[in-house]
């Protein structure tokens, strides 16, 4: 191919260099810009691209970083899994070791519990088979003295009744002779009574007419005497003359009257006096008898009065026996009653005190003691040279509550630190208090305030405190004591 020649070259004007040369510009401006678009896209299109790669570099360090942080916080993890189950082991030992040390206390005091309960029961259980026995034996000699009583009762009874019978035939033999006798005397008496009545009536019949004739004789001077007055009484008084005839006829009815009873107390003399003379006469012969039977009497008597004593002195002392029995069982009775009723209370006191016992209390009743076991031997011979037999034997039975005695202890001593305690607060409270009303007093005004002394209230650069005297001061004088002085305000709010 034939190469083409070189055209010559024509002249530029100045306004077409100007012209290409500003082409030339805008070209190379054109070029720049390009050049710029291009290296802004590719530095956008990098910015990008790192910005890509740090993120996935980022993401790549993270999970590498997770895996290590991973591997070290298992190992750390590991390490506290191993140190706290040492620690739970070492523990779980303790607690083991507490359990079974409560487990052991709690055995030896339902020991001591059961062999206190054993031992109440067997001094129960001695106490009555003791009452028991006793109560046998006096119910045996109650027996015993009532078989022989009733025995002895019998045997009198029989020889009494025996006697009795003796005697009754021999006062139904003395009767029938009595009677037969009675007879034989009342025939006599009759005779004799018919005999002598026939005489009484033949002189009581003379006299009679004896009298009756002395009586007439005075009766008719009577009656002339009356006769007279008679007169002279109707001439004087003619008014009461009704009244004396009524009163003669009355006089007659009583003289009739007095006859007749003059009869019957002549029949009743006579009666007495036969009476009389056949008492006498059986009273002559029955006071033999009757001396006789007053006799056996007195003697039947006096063995039983003797029996009625002896009688009243057996139940007399079977009555003082069960007045005691009965006394003694109700004192038993109330005694044992009254110890059911201070073991119920003291049950009652324990549920109740139960309430208020800590967990370390329930857990463990019974404190162990804290002295050393020499000062608990040099104790032991203190009180071994102190306490007499008597005391040890008494001691011996109380063995069993010296638990109990140990928790009451530690409640007293719990009580007096508390008391301590109390009392303690008690004056911090106090001195709380006067700080704070020295605090109070000195922040606020009123009239009881002001009528104290009180260094804070000035008035014309004067207080009220009284001014000191001077003095003559010594050449050597100690410097003054310095106190710190600090507000309630302050305290309180540092103590509560």
């Amino acid at each position: 191919m034939p190469k083409r020649g070189k055209k010559a070259k024509i002249p530029l004007s100045e306004e077409e260099q100007l012209l290409l040369f500003q082409q030339k510009l805008l070209a190379e401006e054109e070029i720049a810009k390009k050049k710029e678009r291009l290296l802004s896209q590719f530095l956008k299109d990098k910015l990008a691209k790192e910005e890509h790669n740090s993120a996935l570099n980022l993401n790549k360090i993270n999970t590498q970083w997770r895996a290590i942080l991973r591997e070290v916080k298992t190992r750390e993890l590991h390490r506290d899994i191993e140190i706290l189950s040492q620690t739970f082991e070492r523990v779980v030992d303790c607690k083991d070791s507490v359990i079974k040390s409560l487990a052991k206390d709690l055995s030896e005091a339902e020991e001591q519990y059961a062999h206190a309960l054993r031992s109440h029961l067997h001094n129960i259980d001695q106490l009555l088979a003791l009452q028991r026995r006793r109560l046998s034996l006096l119910e045996e000699s109650y027996v015993m003295e009532l078989e022989t009583l009733t025995k002895e009762f019998e045997t009198e009874r029989k020889t009494i009744l025996e006697q009795h019978e003796k005697e009754i035939h021999y006062l139904q033999d003395v009767f029938m002779a009595m009677e037969q006798n009675y007879i034989d005397s009342e025939y006599e008496s009759k005779l004799e009574f018919q005999s002598m009545w026939d005489d009484l009536k033949n002189k009581n019949l003379e006299e009679k007419h004896f009298l009756r004739l002395q009586l007439e004789n005075i009766v008719e001077d009577l009656w002339k005497r009356f006769q007279d007055a008679l007169k002279n009484y109707a001439d004087a008084t003619e008014d009461r003359k009704i009244a004396f005839e009524t009163l003669k006829v009355k006089d007659e009815k009583s003289s009739k009257e007095i006859e007749a009873q003059m009869k019957k107390i002549q029949k009743l003399q006579e009666a007495i006096s036969i009476s009389k003379g056949k008492i006498l006469l059986q009273s002559r012969e029955s006071e033999d008898q009757n001396q006789y039977i007053r006799n056996d009497k007195e003697l039947v008597l006096v063995q039983l009065r003797k029996l009625k004593a002896q009688r009243t002195r057996a139940r007399e002392i079977a009555q003082e026996n069960l007045m005691k029995l009965t006394l003694e069982s109700n004192a038993t009775l109330k005694a044992l009653r009254k110890i059911v009723d201070k073991g119920e209370k003291i049950l009652k006191l324990a549920e109740i005190c139960r309430k208020f016992e800590t967990e370390e209390e329930k857990v463990l009743p019974f404190y162990s003691s804290v002295l050393t076991p020499e000062e608990q031997e040099e104790i032991e011979e203190q009180n071994q040279e102190e306490l007499t037999e008597e005391l040890v034997e008494v001691m011996a039975d109380y063995v069993g509550m010296e638990n109990f005695w140990k928790r009451y202890n530690k409640v007293k001593l719990e009580k007096l630190s508390l008391l301590q305690r109390r009392t303690r607060l008690l004056e911090i409270n106090g001195k709380l208090r006067e700080m704070l009303k020295q605090y109070l007093d000195g922040i606020s005004v009123s009239d009881e305030i002001l009528s104290q002394l009180n260094p804070l209230f000035i008035v014309n650069h004067q207080s009220n405190l009284p001014p000191v005297a001077p003095g003559p001061q010594p050449p050597s004088r100690e410097p003054a004591a310095a106190y710190n002085v600090i507000e309630a305000a302050h305290v309180i709010a540092h103590t509560l």
